[in-house]
């Protein structure tokens, strides 16, 4: 089986419920594939590895019919390979999970996603000269939701 890191695997990568059940095929292109390796190695793995624990892979690469489809910005990183939705599977809370990603790793942008801890965790990764270490926070008011920046969080 393909593996885009030692505790990603390719299926896990590029799964979406909405893809299978609208039949729309989200494959990554090669360079797709080498974005999505990179961040697993700068920042995925070294949270796995403080984490001691599974972390589950929420969304990574998404095609551009499946981003249009469950309403995804249409300049996402999850298009190139560069941006992933984690959530904790129990060994740190998502909450830790933020601040250990903020406070240790470099990264693009990562993103508290909803809730009075977030929900999930969503991290870009470009490369460490074009990275811009943005730190948000989204809340939901009725149907309109903010953007708010959190690099004191």
């Amino acid at each position: 089986m393909k593996k885009i890191s030692d505790h990603i695997s390719y299926k896990e990568a590029t799964h979406s419920n909405y893809a299978k059940q609208y039949n729309i095929d989200n494959k990554p292109k090669a360079d797709h594939i080498k974005n999505m390796e990179i961040l697993a190695e700068k920042v995925f793995e070294p949270l796995r590895e403080w984490v001691k624990a599974p972390i589950k892979v929420n969304s990574f690469f998404r095609s551009e019919i499946l981003n249009k489809g469950i309403g995804g910005s249409a300049t996402s990183s999850h298009l190139n390979g560069q941006a992933i939705d984690i959530t904790s599977m129990g060994g740190k809370t998502n909450l830790e999970m933020f601040h250990y990603i903020k406070d240790n790793l470099d990264f693009d942008q990562l993103i508290w996603e909803f809730g009075a801890e977030p929900i999930w965790l969503h991290v870009s990764y470009k490369n460490k000269k074009d990275n811009r270490k943005q730190v948000l926070v989204i809340k939901r008011k009725g149907k309109y939701v903010t953007y708010t920046d959190c690099n004191n969080c």
